[in-house]
């Protein structure tokens, strides 16, 4: 295996111990891979790269809110009638849902046990620090709580089912708007 030559001190592609070429390439391949956050280390530099959040929206991102699809309950919207719904179907001016996603990688739950009633459910108020479910990560339950008041307009995944790290996990219409 070759061994990879450094650059010259001066021609602007290693700063202080950092190779900024293969930082861009480290950014490249974030992108690639959809990652939000990439730590790295060689040679005892040590780099961490984090995508920033949108201004003003802490860890959530907006995304625009689905119509209901002719003649469905308002707010109860299955994944079956979205997919057939018409692109003429759309509201005339998309509203913005703020979006929960998941801190860690787990198994979600809907409710705090399997007969018991799920936490919340499309249509529910929640409140600021309302627990919404329970991811299960290393046999340890980590309570995921709401950081908006308003109302749940989507639930993003089944209950039982595995969820990555920024996985978006309820779509809620805050209250206001």
């Amino acid at each position: 295996m070759a061994k990879k030559s450094k650059p010259a001190v001066g021609t602007g592609t290693e700063t202080h111990g950092v190779d900024l070429t293969e930082v861009e390439r480290l950014l490249a391949f974030m992108q690639k891979h959809g990652l939000q956050e990439f730590e790295y280390e060689r040679r005892g530099v040590h780099i961490r790269l984090k995508k920033l959040a949108p201004a003003g929206s802490g860890e959530s991102h907006a995304v625009p809110a689905l119509p209901p699809p002719p003649g469905a309950a308002h707010g109860a919207v299955s994944a079956a009638s979205l997919a057939g719904a018409a692109p003429q179907a759309a509201a005339p001016a998309a509203e913005q849902l703020h979006l929960i996603k998941s801190p860690i990688v787990g198994t979600f739950y809907a409710a705090a046990a399997p007969d018991a009633d799920p936490f919340v459910t499309v249509g529910a108020r929640v409140q600021r620090g309302q627990v919404l479910c329970i991811i299960e990560a290393m046999k340890l339950m980590n309570e995921i709580e709401s950081d908006v008041a308003g109302e749940v307009v989507r639930v993003f995944v089944d209950n039982g089912h595995p969820v990555e790290y920024g996985e978006s996990l309820f779509g809620i219409r805050p209250e206001g708007k």
